[in-house]
């Protein structure tokens, strides 16, 4: 009798396409693996209605929910609204009290109001925004994975992560984080899997090491 498949959904970090999963390889054999993508946020919405509309596009039950970095806060709020096998959460943040100090200012001052997303067309400034690094001598590299560039999805975007108000960590979720993360640099303490210079774009630089791990925690039983 054939095992039944686990399906693995994965959901991008800010402003990235699912594209920056393509080196993830999970046996297919025991996994089929679905990659999510952005969509532009209607008008005002929350983040619980743009969770819930995301809640959508996936078409089976029980399943694996992977984020990265601003898809691991949404992949947290999806899993307030549906059973999953497994959360698991890259790149991210546990709860609102590890956002790192700027974000908390901004979220006080209401400065992110006027950061100048019209300017999301410069790739230079959607990479710094996404992955947090100067990357400008790999910028080539990284156009393919920077697509979502509309300024209404950006504008929401940083809000919604300087806003987010998750008070505690989820307990059912692993939580995944690079100890170089310069983005997120507070969420490596508490119930963390560190790896050992990883940076805020370790799902796509240490992808070895998710096509190694990411089978045995998915089938770990709690």
């Amino acid at each position: 009798m054939s095992q039944e498949l686990i399906h693995v959904y994965l959901m991008p970090g800010m402003a990235a396409n699912p594209s920056i999963f393509e080196h993830i390889k999970l046996p297919e054999e025991q996994f089929q693996v679905h990659w999510l993508e952005w969509m532009i946020p209607e008008l005002h919405e929350t983040l619980e209605s743009y969770a819930k509309r995301m809640i959508e596009k996936i078409e089976y039950d029980n399943v694996v929910l992977l984020g990265v970095s601003f898809g691991g806060i949404l992949v947290q709020e999806m899993s307030k609204y549906m059973t999953l096998r497994k959360l698991i959460v890259v790149s991210s943040v546990k709860c609102k009290h590890e956002l790192p100090k700027r974000m908390k200012l901004m979220k006080f001052t209401k400065a992110y109001k006027l950061l100048p997303t019209q300017l999301v067309s410069n790739i230079d400034v959607l990479a710094k925004y996404a992955f947090g690094e100067m990357v400008t001598k790999r910028i080539e590299l990284y156009k393919k994975y920077l697509s979502v560039n509309d300024k209404r999805y950006l504008d929401w975007a940083i809000e919604q992560v300087i806003e987010w108000n998750q008070e505690e960590p989820n307990p059912q979720a692993i939580y995944i984080h690079g100890d170089k993360d310069a983005v997120f640099p507070h969420s490596c303490q508490g119930n963390c899997k560190v790896i050992k210079e990883g940076t805020h774009i370790m799902i796509i630089n240490k992808y070895k090491w998710f096509n190694e791990n990411l089978p045995k925690l998915i089938l770990e039983e709690v």
